[in-house]
C-alpha cells in the first residue's frame, strides 16, 4: 500500500515526509482494517512532523481525522461489518482498568495510545484500528466533509463544554482554523454569541460567514466581555488577551495539543474573580459519540481544502502558514 511516511522529524518546509510502499498491515484481536477514502491534515499532525511532540515510534504514518471503509476484521470483532464506513479519530485506545478509565476520563489515561503518534495512521491507502475506538460516520456527509470532524470537531466540541458556556453566552474564540471553524456551528446551534479573534483576513471572512457576531484581532476589544473563551492557536500569549476581556467566573479553555510559554500573569487585574484557565487534553469516546451526534443534526457543514495523498507535505506547509481556510484533507 502506498503511504507518506516520516523518518525523522524535520521543518515542513524541509517536506519530511516520504511516499513509500508499505506492506499492507493485518488487523489482530479486535481490531478492523480499514481502506482509507480521506484523512484530515491537523495541527497535532504539524507537531509529529517537526518534532515538538515524542514521538514514541519511528518510522511512523501520521494522520488522526480518518474516514475509511472496513474491509477486513480480526478475531473477535463485532461491531463492524466489512463495507460500513466508519472513522478513527486522535484517541487510539485507552487501558480501560485504571482509575481514570474507571471514572469515564479515558482520555486522562497513562497508559493511552493515540492515531499516528503510538499507531501508524491515516496518511496511507489502509490502516488498523481497535474496534471500540472507531464510529460510524453519519449517513448526511461525504468522506471529505466527516474528516474535519473527527479531531477538529471533538477536541472543538470538548473545549466547548470545559469552557463551562451556556446557551444565550458570549464566547470568545483565539485562532480560526480546522478545529473553530467547525466549534463554531455548535456554539451557534447551542445559542451562542460567538466573538472571533484571528489575523487572517481569510479566517475573519469565514468567521463572519459562519455567524460570528465581531471579528478582530487578539488585541482588539469586543463589544462585551466573554463568559468563556477557548483558545485554538499555540500561542501561550493569547492567554493574557482572553483573560483581558473575560467576564468575573468565566474559564479559558486551551485546545492545543501542545503550547508556547505563557506569560507571567497578573493576578489582581486578570485572574482573580474566579477566572480561570483549563487545559483541554485529549477527549473521550462520549465526547465523540455525542459531537457526531450533534455535527448530523444541525448539520455541520466544514470547508475544507483538498489534496492528493502524495501532497500531504505540501498541504501541512499551508496549514502552518495560515493558507487553509478551514481544514486540510487528503483524498486516499
Amino acid at each position: 500500500m502506498r503511504a507518506m511516511i516520516l523518518r525523522k522529524p524535520r521543518p515542513a518546509e524541509e517536506r519530511p515526509l516520504e511516499l513509500v510502499d508499505l506492506p499492507l498491515p493485518e488487523p489482530r484481536r479486535g481490531e478492523v482494517r480499514l481502506r482509507v477514502r480521506a484523512c484530515g491534515v491537523c495541527r497535532t499532525d504539524l507537531h509529529t512532523v517537526e518534532g515538538d511532540l515524542d514521538l514514541p515510534k519511528l518510522p511512523l504514518v501520521p494522520g488522526h481525522q480518518i474516514v475509511g471503509v472496513v474491509e477486513a476484521a480480526g478475531e473477535g470483532t463485532t461491531r463492524f461489518r466489512p463495507g460500513q464506513r466508519v472513522g478513527v479519530p486522535w484517541l487510539y485506545k485507552s487501558c480501560g482498568q485504571c482509575e481514570f478509565c474507571g471514572r469515564g476520563l479515558e482520555n486522562l489515561c497513562a497508559d493511552a495510545q493515540f492515531t499516528g503518534l503510538h499507531a501508524d495512521g491515516g496518511y496511507a491507502e489502509t490502516m488498523v484500528a481497535p474496534e471500540d475506538f472507531a464510529y460510524p460516520i453519519p449517513d448526511g456527509f461525504s468522506d471529505v466533509a466527516a474528516a474535519p470532524l473527527l479531531c477538529a470537531g471533538i477536541i472543538g466540541y470538548r473545549a466547548l463544554k470545559l469552557s463551562r458556556i451556556k446557551p444565550g453566552q458570549r464566547l470568545g474564540m483565539y485562532g480560526f482554523g480546522g478545529s473553530a471553524h467547525v466549534t463554531i456551528q455548535v456554539a451557534r446551534h447551542w445559542g451562542c454569541e460567538v466573538y472571533a479573534f484571528t489575523r487572517s483576513e481569510g479566517h475573519q471572512e469565514l468567521a463572519r460567514e459562519l455567524g460570528a457576531a465581531w471579528v478582530g484581532r487578539a488585541e482588539d476589544t469586543p463589544p462585551a466581555t466573554t463568559h468563556g473563551a477557548i483558545i485554538f492557536a499555540p500561542a501561550g500569549e493569547l492567554v493574557l488577551d482572553a483573560l483581558r476581556v473575560l467576564e468575573r467566573g468565566g474559564t479559558v479553555a486551551l485546545a492545543g495539543v501542545t503550547m508556547t510559554p505563557i506569560p507571567e500573569i497578573d493576578y489582581d487585574r486578570l485572574l482573580y474573580w474566579e477566572r480561570s484557565i483549563r487545559s483541554v487534553a485529549n477527549f473521550t469516546r462520549q465526547d465523540a459519540q455525542e459531537l457526531l451526534q450533534v455535527a448530523a443534526e444541525i448539520p455541520i457543514q466544514a470547508s475544507v481544502q483538498t489534496f492528493p495523498l502524495e501532497e500531504a507535505n505540501e498541504a501541512l506547509l499551508a496549514l502552518k502558514r495560515s493558507e487553509i481556510d478551514g481544514t486540510g484533507v487528503l483524498v486516499v
